[in-house]
């Protein structure tokens, strides 16, 4: 295993922070943007106090695995993770980037977040209890949790600073953003999220959902951000999902679980995280990476 220390926040003192988000620093280069990938833990728009150790080691590699393995689907933003080699001056910044950084293109980002579901579970779920319908789309009656839909849905929502995101139809979508944009991003996700789907299927797990974020170079559609990563996706073993066991997911949603289960209110400030938790929610980003990519970290 990688053996790096724990990073919770990065200081790099001559570099201009851009943004520090709920788990990436990102730094202005000049030509290109520099993403670094904590080891924070966001849950119901919070974060929390209790870094994961791994975590971001598996968001960065795991995107770069994916990142590659799409290019041919859509562009997306990613040059390099040897940093170093694109940027010398980053060099004495080495334990805070090892295997945990990227260069990406800078994009005018779309402030949505572009979410595929191909199984009815988490916030879908609960919008199919109220009156069978999920963003946009009547489903039959009777569905489970966990149950696979017919087809994959694209379910857009907001990307809300200090709020929560809130789900808005593909119709509110057009009106934001315009039509053809609008079909353009939902052709492009669902054509990922199928070719992710079948990848990992074919390697014994089930992406319940997943979600996107995109942005534009002279107009042209970037996939950005993060993809098919345990913070941006559900993962579940399909011998689990065979079996009914839809709650075992290698993911986020361990974490979501168990907060649910304390009664916390999802407003800040977040409750403490025990150990187990932390350590479980480690295991299951380390175990999913390995079984994607066939490497252990």
């Amino acid at each position: 295993m990688i053996q790096n220390k724990v990073i919770y926040e990065t200081n790099l003192i001559d570099i201009k922070l851009l943004k520090r988000g709920k788990v990436r620093d990102i730094y202005d280069l000049g030509k290109h943007l520099l993403l670094i990938s904590t080891d924070r833990l966001s849950a119901f728009d919070v974060v929390f106090r209790e870094p994961i150790p791994n975590k971001g080691i598996v968001l960065n590699k795991l995107s770069e695995f994916w990142f590659n393995k799409t290019s041919e689907l859509v562009r997306n933003h990613f040059i390099s993770t040897l940093v170093s080699n694109h940027y010398p001056e980053l060099m004495k910044y080495e334990e805070e980037l090892k295997n945990r950084s990227m260069i990406v293109e800078k994009t005018k980002v779309i402030p949505f977040e572009f979410i595929v579901r191909g199984h009815l579970m988490g916030s879908a779920y609960e919008e199919y209890k109220n009156d069978c319908k999920v963003g946009s789309y009547m489903l039959e009656k009777g569905l489970k949790y966990g149950d696979k839909l017919p087809k994959p849905l694209f379910t857009p929502s907001t990307k809300e600073e200090g709020k929560h995101d809130r789900n808005i139809t593909y119709e509110e979508l057009k009106d934001l953003i315009g039509e053809a944009k609008a079909e353009k991003i939902s052709k492009i996700s669902l054509n990922l999220y199928e070719f992710a789907y079948n990848y990992a299927l074919n390697r014994g797990i089930i992406i319940a959902d997943t979600k996107f974020e995109f942005g534009e170079i002279e107009n042209e559609i970037i996939l950005i951000d993060e993809i098919f990563t345990p913070d941006s996706s559900r993962f579940i073993l399909k011998d689990d999902f065979d079996k009914g066991r839809v709650d075992k997911s290698l993911d986020k949603q361990f974490v979501r679980d168990y907060l649910t289960s304390i009664g916390w209110n999802k407003e800040p400030p977040p409750p403490s995280l025990p150990k187990d938790v932390i350590e479980e929610t480690s295991q299951r980003y380390l175990k999913i990476y390995e079984l994607l990519t066939g490497n252990n970290l």
